[in-house]
């Protein structure tokens, strides 16, 4: 009778957390930036029908990079639980903390567990508040450990790179529009220091809007009114511009407040 392969408990923590990294780095990166009237989301997405924003909650949104399957149903799990945190007490008792607090659990016990391969993702919760002072970013990597962000962070394919970028550019106070233009110029930075032009078309935008009148904050930003943010018109700001394709976006399905109405049937493998 032959004797096991012995593998040590530090190696195989090492070698699931390369597994994972390696998968989260071959999704395309996103972003997630403070401005002065809430909370901005963008990635490089050319699929109209794999979301990596989505609205959690009243005042939380939701990001990811990595395997589509794997973090769409951490997604469903995030809206079933603040759905039912509502219910059974109040609204406001939902926050991005206890949500990341449920996500660092499941993550944690997938990573751990040698039944089952790590998850292949890395999200971004986000909620915001009344002021910037009460806004409230939480990256969660691949094992579960919860990190506390300010001002900016991103998340998937050359996220270190990015992430320096926007830290030596990245300033409180910032309008929807500079933030987003700031967002894409570090998006389209390639690893070998180059610069490529990212179309509006390729683009996917939504934004945690404190100044919006409905208990709804999250909201897309699609159409004419992500062109005229990109154009630096600032008549187009989220306060002021009635877009009804951004609204008709901004209040479909797709915002995943009814986990139901889930698009979980597509293509899992999409690595997104």
């Amino acid at each position: 009778m032959s004797t096991p392969f012995y593998v040590s408990p530090q190696q195989a923590m090492a070698d699931r957390a390369e597994y994972a990294r390696k998968g989260i780095a071959r999704g395309r990166s996103l972003v997630v930036l403070q401005y002065a009237d809430g909370i901005v989301f963008v990635g490089e997405n050319p699929s109209r029908a794999l979301h990596k924003f989505s609205e959690i909650y009243d005042r939380i949104g939701f990001a990811a990079a990595g395997k589509y399957n794997e973090y769409e149903n951490l997604r469903i799990g995030g809206v079933r639980y603040a759905d039912l945190r509502g219910y059974t007490y109040d609204r406001d008792d939902v926050t991005a903390r206890g949500l990341a607090n449920v996500y660092a659990q499941t993550l944690g016990t997938i990573f751990s567990s040698n039944a089952e391969k790590p998850y292949e993702v890395e999200l971004v919760v986000a909620e915001v508040g009344t002021t910037p002072d009460g806004d409230q970013i939480y990256r969660l990597p691949h094992d579960g450990s919860i990190v506390d962000e300010h001002g900016s962070v991103a998340v998937g394919g050359n996220a270190e790179q990015i992430s320096t970028y926007l830290d030596q550019r990245h300033q409180d106070g910032m309008t929807l529009a500079e933030a987003l233009k700031l967002a894409v110029q570090a998006l389209s930075r390639d690893t070998n220091g180059s610069e490529r032009e990212i179309p509006a078309e390729r683009l996917e935008v939504a934004v945690l809007d404190r100044t919006r009148p409905q208990q709804r904050k999250f909201k897309r930003i699609v159409g004419r009114q992500l062109e005229r943010l990109l154009g630096g018109d600032g008549a187009a700001d989220t306060a002021a511009d009635s877009d009804d394709e951004a609204e008709a976006e901004a209040d479909s399905g797709t915002d995943a407040t009814d986990s139901t109405g889930s698009t979980g049937s597509t293509d899992s493998s999409e690595e997104s």
